[in-house]
């Protein structure tokens, strides 16, 4: 890239050079705002390479390994793979109608047959196969009938199915890939079933029901979450049949051939990624390899489930921004060093007359899987560094955008001219700067 053509003076070709880097970055590292530009400025086209044959290493890159040797520094085919995935969770904002004055309020905007063109990925190879809606569990008080409908939206669009159909895609990918994305929090009663943060039993349900105490062994995840994957209406399903039905129809078309399932999701939809992976793994003793990719989740269960996790072979890559709130909640976390060595649960930052305490309550969490850590703080090109930032999921893809990383080294060359051309006043015609 050639930067500071010929000026006038020193100054000059400074500014040249800021205006340079700056029109870089926003054409690499877009905002939030990026769901309201031209579809053609997508994931897609600015941050991956489509034409990373990954072949018979697919499976590694999945996690066959739990991405051993991948992770530091990270692979390139790896980092491609995440960004492409991050698009897929990008359209889940895009489509997703957040006007509360709109009779389409909590709905997608788009149909399946140009969902994916119209959010601004259809060069991806997938077809869009069905819409997800996730429905609340929480029960409201009569007097909230007379408040605006927006506030008691109980079923809500949170995502969707893709599968891969294009037979270039498919050989590049080393095999047929079906997706489900899912978005973060957007409406006021899923921000309330954020808040029920307590451990609830999960599945088998037969097993929890017929249990008067629940034992230390039983998988537990967080209430809100869980009501939000299994709640159904009159009207509406709940999110797990509609993915267990649509499951069940991918793997009798596809099932004879090499498949894998991705599930993918920010915030809120990296926790329901996480429950669909358990209950896929669960529910279907044919299941492929299934793995999740979670930017900025929260935590969702226990010690027990996670290790029910591991024991049904699901892989799962959590991408974490060390300046990400979100990620250090709910509950308390388990000492890692403990559990492999199986001791006593230790609770961090707790004095030990609590610890015993703590344990015999539902608020003592596990992390799951594999995690990719991240900071924002890192990132010259984030000024304002605040909790909403932090968790942002384009500020998860400035961290992992390649571009965004040749871009950085880029500045510290320009800084690094700042002092020469201080103290060297000659002309300069170009600076070439790879």
């Amino acid at each position: 890239m050639k930067l500071a053509r010929f000026c006038t003076s020193p100054t000059d070709r400074l500014k040249q050079n800021e205006i340079v880097v700056t029109q870089m970055y926003r054409a690499s590292a877009t905002t939030s705002a990026s769901v309201k530009l031209n579809s053609k400025l997508s994931w897609n086209s600015l941050a991956y390479d489509s034409a990373a044959k990954l072949g018979n290493n697919w499976m590694e890159i999945q996690g066959s390994n739990n991405w051993e040797g991948l992770l530091d520094p990270l692979d390139q085919n790896l980092r491609s793979e995440l960004l492409r995935y991050g698009q897929f969770v990008e359209a889940t904002y895009r489509c997703f109608d957040f006007d509360p004055s709109s009779p389409t309020y909590a709905t997608c905007k788009y149909p399946r047959n140009s969902f994916l063109t119209r959010s601004g990925i259809a060069e991806t190879g997938y077809r869009m196969t069905k819409h997800l809606r996730a429905t609340c569990g929480v029960h409201l008080p009569r007097w909230l009938d007379r408040a605006p409908s927006w506030m008691s939206t109980q079923s809500s669009w949170i995502g969707y199915v893709a599968v891969c159909q294009d037979k270039k895609e498919i050989a590049r990918l080393g095999r047929r890939d079906v997706v489900i994305a899912y978005r973060g929090t957007a409406t006021c009663l899923e921000w309330l079933e954020n808040l029920r943060a307590t451990l609830t039993a999960c599945w088998p349900p037969d097993d929890v029901a017929t249990s008067v105490h629940l034992r230390p062994s039983t998988p537990m995840v967080q209430t809100g979450f869980f009501s939000l994957y299994t709640s159904s209406t009159d009207t509406c399903p709940s999110l797990q049949e509609m993915v267990r039905e649509e499951i069940k129809r991918v793997l009798d078309l596809y099932g004879d051939e090499p498949l894998s399932i991705t599930i993918t999701g920010h915030s809120l939809g990296a926790a329901l990624a996480t429950l669909t992976a358990y209950d896929i793994n669960s529910t279907f003793n044919n299941a492929p390899m299934v793995t999740v990719i979670s930017f900025g989740g929260p935590r969702v269960g226990n010690r027990s489930f996670r290790c029910q996790l591991e024991k049904s072979g699901t892989k799962i890559l959590r991408i974490v921004n060390s300046d990400d709130l979100i990620t250090k909640v709910p509950g308390f976390v388990i000492d890692d060093y403990d559990v492999a060595n199986k001791q006593a649960v230790n609770v961090a930052a707790l004095p030990s007359w609590l610890q015993k305490r703590v344990q015999n309550t539902h608020w003592v969490y596990a992390d799951v899987g594999k995690e990719l850590r991240l900071s924002s703080r890192d990132s010259p090109f984030l000024s304002k560094v605040n909790v909403a930032t932090c968790h942002d999921l384009n500020t998860y893809k400035i961290r992992i955008n390649p571009i965004g990383l040749r871009i950085v080294r880029i500045s510290k060359k320009v800084i690094q001219m700042q002092s020469k051309l201080k103290t060297n006043r000659n002309p300069i015609q170009t600076y070439s700067i790879g």
